[in-house]
C-alpha cells in the first residue's frame, strides 16, 4: 500500500513511519508547515526549520521520499481566523480540532492523494477500525496519551484514509524504538500548547491581533480587587496573571477565574480551586458531529470530556432548541469554558462532540 506519512520532526511521527516500513508498505514522508510568522514576529514561534530538518533526517534514515509542503495560508484561513474570531467573542477555542479536520486529515489528505497515496499516516495515539459497515474511532491502548479528543471532529472519508501505527504502543516504547532505529529524535521533547505560538508569552502573541483594554477585576458578589490586560485573555480556572496579592481579613485560598463578561470588559475571580462559581452540573453545545454520521436516539447516556486529559465524566445527552444539546452531569464540573469541546465516548469509542456554547455555571453564559 502507498503511504504518505506526515512527519512532524518529533519521535511519533518518526517511528509511524518507521512501523509502516517495517510492515511492507511503500512509504513517503511530508513535513507540513502550518505557520508563517507575521514579519513583526519573526523568529519568535514555532522551530519550522528545526522541524523540518529533523523530518528529513528520518526520511533519510529510513531511506524514503521526503516531501516538504507549506500550508500556512490554508492555516491561517481555516484556522487560525476562527481562532482570533473566538477569542474576540470571550471564548477559548481549541486550534487543534480544527487543525486535525481542516488541514491534516483534509488538506494533507489531498496532497498525499495528489502523490498517488491510498493512505495518509500520522503519529496519533489513537485507533481506527472498520466494523459494521462503518470506521470508529478507539482510544489508544497508552490512555495517557490518547489524542481521540482532538480527532473527534473527523468525518468516515477521513478516518477510511487514516493509519494510526501508534493506537497500541506506549510512549516510553515509542522512545525505545526511536533509539534503536537510530533515529537522532529519540529524546526529543514533546511539544507542548498552541504550535503557532510556541515558546513566546501567549498574551504577548494575542495583543498583536486583539489589543487588550484594562478593566475590572472582580468578585462575583462585585468588589473590585485590581485590574486586568483585556477580557479576552483570561478563561475558567486559571490561576496565573491574576497579580492579586494578600488581603487583609481574607482567606489564603488562591484566586482563579470563574467568569467573564467581554461586552463590559469584567473578568470575574474567586477564591478556592473548586469554589461554587467554577461549577457546573449543565452545559449547552452543538450542534454535534456525529463520526458515525447518525446521531443516537436522545436522550442517551455515555461519557464526555470537556477538556484534554480529564477522567472520563457520565453524563446524559439531552435535545435542545436550534440544533444544540443539553449535557447533563451526574457530578459537577469545574472550570468548563465556552468555545472548549465537549467529546463523547461509549467505552473505548469515541462518538463525536460539539463546542461548549455556555453552562449553567453563575458565569456561564448559558443562553
Amino acid at each position: 500500500m502507498r503511504v504518505v506519512a506526515g512527519l512532524s520532526g518529533g519521535v511519533d511521527s518518526a517511528v509511524a513511519a518507521l512501523l509502516l516500513k517495517r510492515a511492507g508498505h511503500d512509504v513517503s514522508g511530508m513535513f507540513m508547515q502550518n505557520w508563517e510568522d507575521d514579519p513583526a514576529d519573526a523568529g519568535t514561534g514555532c522551530r519550522a526549520d528545526e522541524d523540518r530538518k529533523d523530518a528529513l533526517a528520518v526520511c533519510a534514515r529510513l531511506d524514503i521520499a521526503f516531501h516538504p509542503r507549506t500550508f500556512a495560508r490554508e492555516y491561517r484561513e481555516r484556522v487560525f481566523a476562527h481562532f482570533i474570531d473566538e477569542y474576540r467573542a470571550g471564548r477559548t477555542p481549541n486550534p487543534d480540532v480544527l487543525c486535525n479536520r481542516e488541514i491534516k486529515f483534509r488538506t494533507f489528505l489531498d496532497a498525499a492523494r495528489e502523490l498517488g497515496a491510498e493512505k495518509i499516516a500520522t503519529g496519533h495515539y489513537a485507533r481506527v477500525e472498520h466494523a459494521d459497515g462503518r470506521w470508529k474511532l478507539l482510544r489508544a491502548a497508552d490512555e495517557d496519551k490518547d489524542q481521540t479528543y482532538f480527532l473527534h471532529a473527523l468525518d468516515q472519508e477521513q478516518l477510511g484514509a487514516a493509519l494510526f501505527p501508534l493506537g497500541e504502543l506506549r510512549k516510553a516504547r515509542v522512545r525505545a524504538m526511536a533509539k534503536e532505529a537510530g533515529f537522532a529524535v529519540h529524546a526529543k521533547k514533546d511539544s507542548t500548547g498552541i504550535c503557532f505560538i510556541g515558546e513566546r508569552d501567549f498574551r504577548e502573541f494575542l495583543s498583536h491581533y486583539l489589543p487588550g483594554q484594562p478593566g475590572p477585576l472582580c468578585t462575583p458578589e462585585g468588589e473590585t480587587l485590581g485590574e486586568h490586560q483585556g477580557a479576552m485573555f483570561y478563561t475558567p480556572g486559571q490561576r496565573s496573571g491574576l497579580a492579586i496579592g494578600g488581603r487583609a481579613g481574607a482567606r489564603s485560598e488562591p484566586w482563579y477565574v470563574v467568569g467573564k463578561n467581554v461586552a463590559t470588559n469584567t473578568v470575574y475571580v474567586s477564591q478556592g480551586a473548586e469554589n461554587r462559581w467554577l461549577m457546573s452540573n449543565r452545559l449547552q453545545a452543538g450542534p454535534v458531529h456525529w463520526i458515525a454520521d447518525a446521531p443516537p436516539r436522545l436522550p442517551f447516556s455515555c461519557h464526555a470530556m470537556t477538556r484534554y486529559r480529564q477522567p472520563m465524566q457520565a453524563c446524559e445527552i439531552r435535545e435542545d432548541r436550534d440544533g444544540k444539546v443539553e449535557v447533563h452531569f451526574v457530578l459537577p464540573q469545574r472550570a468548563v469554558a465556552a468555545g472548549q469541546s465537549v467529546v463523547f465516548y461509549a467505552g473505548h469509542e469515541c462518538l463525536g462532540g460539539s463546542v461548549i456554547q455556555g453552562t449553567d455555571a453563575p458565569h456561564g453564559d448559558w443562553s
